[in-house]
């Protein structure tokens, strides 16, 4: 690509319309098959990640900053966000590739930074998962507090294991459903704090924004006066950090999604409105059905209450119960189970997909590239599943402390994440000038770059160092809180070093860096289609019988 000038390139991305060579056409360069169909990746998109963090750990958040300072915290990390999804968008859409950023980072930064970035994310995603089971126990104990701890992770495994052993297209359609599920326990919450904030409950109390007056819109934590107010910002933010995800789940479903620059550039753009919807308004509602010094919330925080990290938690549950509204928490902790068990599935697949491209270029071990028929990389599926193993934990354990444990250790991996994409884009944008290639002729062209990309780098990395900041306050040091918070921190540095020093890496310099890549195949394959890109609602009506006429993603036999 370094010797193509613009008028050259665009011919390269727009080839395809026409001419369809006879012959074989694959999926990939590697052994994963293209089975995720638009509706799958759209509800991916929507819910995959969205777990027990929106519906429950965001009282925690509350009762540490107020309703100010939680949706102040949840704005500027979704905006954060947003800025990182901006990047990744150009990135994946323009090229689709097995691995998504993980493999970017090696290809077109260093080939260290590929290796730390993919063994950080494989441990973040696998940490997760018995993380999720966690939190799916604690949820059920809403309920009844004799349910088997034990028989709960075991069946949370075997089911993982079995959707995910399938072809990713039943993975593709458990989420749907189970994200499905996710959307509709969000209208519920929404729907029940409009109705119940302007009298329509029991009580008939027209609360609306009542709390924010009394006790106040900001709540002092770890210390008083502004500098409290500030912690209690800061609190909430942290909170933030682990609850707001997004662009690293499209980024690794698109070398198994069907028309990838068509669904996969719907699938980016989406993700800005959820940050609004999911995140920000959630964070809203959340600080409007009840106080921050609620105080079953407070009893619940500081262990007083039994109920920590089960629906008792949640804001609105609390709410239900406060305003004597039967059934619904019920409804609602039901739908949390599902939800829960939904995200804990979407970093089963994460994970073993994360480690597969891995192996692929070499960071991992060769043996890993081995895929079933159906294109599951069989032996990156079963060492994952070793993970879930850690929910086991909890039986002799205390739940909410694995909770916190896993947060903690959880959180600064998954920022560090979102700076790999921002030092990957940095690259890509530099690579594009010094070609000469004409961005706005890539399928998806992101906006106010490379300012963006460099918003997103420091306001991540300021997070990063700064997460852990009340284990140094006078008295509170612990090695065991400094290794939670910081243990991510360091093992992705010396991950990049030691493979650097290994294997003499060097940074990838501008004109040399490989923007075709796999650009022809995926031409190739994109190509193949003979009818149209179908639409998401189209889609849906397919599913109850309507519109069975148009056809869905036919190709060139």
């Amino acid at each position: 690509m370094s010797d193509k000038g613009p008028k050259e390139y665009e011919g390269f991305t727009e080839r395809g319309s026409g001419d369809v060579q006879h012959g074989e056409v694959h999926d990939n360069a590697d052994d994963l098959q293209r089975h995720l169909g638009n509706r799958q990746i759209q509800l991916i998109a929507i819910g995959g990640s969205i777990g027990t963090a929106l519906f429950v750990s965001i009282g925690g958040a509350l009762n540490k900053g107020g309703p100010a300072g939680l949706f102040l915290a949840y704005t500027l990390y979704s905006c954060l966000m947003g800025l990182v999804n901006n990047c990744m968008a150009e990135m994946a859409v323009h090229m689709p590739v097995t691995g998504g950023f993980i493999r970017m980072a090696g290809r077109w930064v260093d080939e260290a930074l590929g290796f730390a970035s993919g063994w950080n994310f494989f441990f973040y995603e696998a940490l997760l998962i018995p993380f999720e089971i966690s939190a799916l126990n604690l949820v059920l104990s809403f309920w009844r507090d004799d349910i088997p701890v034990a028989a709960v992770c075991a069946a949370c495994i075997v089911t993982y294991a079995g959707i995910n052993i399938l072809a990713v297209k039943a993975y593709g359609e458990a989420e749907f459903w189970l994200s499905g599920g996710k959307v509709f326990l969000i209208l519920i919450l929404y729907s029940f704090t409009f109705i119940t904030m302007v009298g329509g409950n029991p009580q008939h109390d027209a609360y609306g924004f009542r709390y924010w007056n009394k006790p106040g819109a900001f709540n002092e934590y770890l210390s008083t006066g502004a500098l409290g107010r500030f912690e209690g910002f800061l609190g909430a933010l942290w909170a933030a950090t682990f609850c707001i995800v997004g662009p690293e789940y499209i980024s690794m479903v698109s070398g198994e999604a069907k028309r990838p620059r068509v669904y996969i550039k719907t699938a980016f753009k989406t993700v800005y409105w959820r940050f609004g919807f999911f995140f920000i308004l959630g964070a809203l509602c959340a600080g409007i059905v009840i106080p921050y010094n609620d105080p079953t919330l407070d009893g619940i925080i500081n262990g007083d209450h039994g109920g920590g990290g089960t629906a008792a938690a949640s804001p609105y549950v609390i709410a239900m119960k406060n305003l004597a509204i039967p059934v619904l928490p019920h409804i609602t902790n039901a739908l949390l189970v599902t939800s829960i068990y939904s995200a804990g599935n979407t970093y089963t697949y994460a994970a073993s997909r994360s480690l597969y491209s891995l192996a692929i270029d070499g960071r991992a071990p060769k043996i890993l590239r081995k895929c079933t028929k159906n294109g599951v990389p069989i032996y990156c599926f079963l060492i994952t599943m070793i993970f879930p193993f850690l929910s086991f934990l909890q039986v002799s354990s205390d739940s909410a402390k694995v909770l916190t444990w896993l947060t903690n250790l959880i959180t600064a991996g998954g920022a560090i994440n979102f700076i790999t994409m921002c030092i990957t884009y940095l690259a890509f944008y530099n690579a594009c000038k010094a070609q000469g290639v004409d961005r706005k002729t890539l399928p998806y062209c992101g906006w106010f770059q490379p300012y963006s990309a460099w918003i997103g780098l420091v306001g991540l990395t300021c997070i990063v160092f700064c997460y852990g900041y009340s284990t140094f306050l006078p008295g509170a040091f612990t090695v065991e809180s400094f290794f939670t918070y910081y243990t991510m921190v360091g093992v992705a540095p010396l991950l990049f070093v030691v493979w650097k020093l290994i294997h003499r890496t060097k940074i990838v310099r501008s004109k040399e860096l490989d923007l075709v890549w796999d650009g022809p195949l995926i031409d190739a394959y994109e190509a193949s289609f003979v009818t149209p890109p179908i639409g998401f609602w189209t889609e849906l009506l397919q599913l109850i019988g309507l519109k069975r006429n148009v056809p869905v993603d036919e190709r060139v036999a």
